[in-house]
C-alpha cells in the first residue's frame, strides 16, 4: 500500500516542477517591478520612453546606410508625444522639446547628405 506522497511523486516530473519554479520567480519578479513602477510619476516614465524613441531615430540616422523610414516613424512617435503632451511632461517638456527639434535637424541633414527618400513607394 503506497501513502498520498508516495503517489504525487510518481506523478511529479522534475522537468515540470522547474518549469513551474523559473514561472513564479517570473511572476514575483514582474510584480516586484510593477509595485517599484508604480511608485515612479508617470512623466518620468513617459519621458524615458521619449528619449528611448530619440535613441532609435539616432541610430537608424547614424547607421552605415541610414535608414530615414525608420528613423521617420520614430520621430513622428517622439513628437506625437512631447507635442501631444506638451507641458504634461513636468519639468523635462522644455528639454524633449529641444531633443525633438535637434533630431529633427540631424534628420534633415542626413536626408540632404544622403539624398535618400524618407518615403517608401507604395
Amino acid at each position: 500500500m503506497t501513502d498520498e506522497s508516495d503517489v504525487m511523486s510518481m506523478g511529479e516530473n522534475p522537468e515540470d516542477q522547474a518549469a513551474a519554479d523559473q514561472a513564479a520567480q517570473i511572476e514575483a519578479a514582474m510584480a516586484e517591478a510593477r509595485a517599484r513602477l508604480a511608485d515612479v510619476p508617470a512623466e518620468v516614465v513617459v519621458t524615458n520612453h521619449v528619449m528611448g524613441l530619440y535613441e532609435l531615430a539616432a541610430i537608424h540616422l547614424s547607421s552605415e546606410t541610414p535608414d530615414l523610414v525608420s528613423a521617420a516613424l520614430a520621430i513622428d512617435a517622439m513628437s506625437m508625444l512631447v507635442d501631444g503632451l506638451g507641458d504634461r511632461l513636468g519639468d523635462d517638456a522644455p528639454t524633449m522639446q529641444d531633443a525633438l527639434g535637434n533630431i529633427r535637424m540631424a534628420f534633415v541633414g542626413v536626408k540632404a547628405q544622403t539624398g535618400q527618400s524618407d518615403t517608401t513607394d507604395d
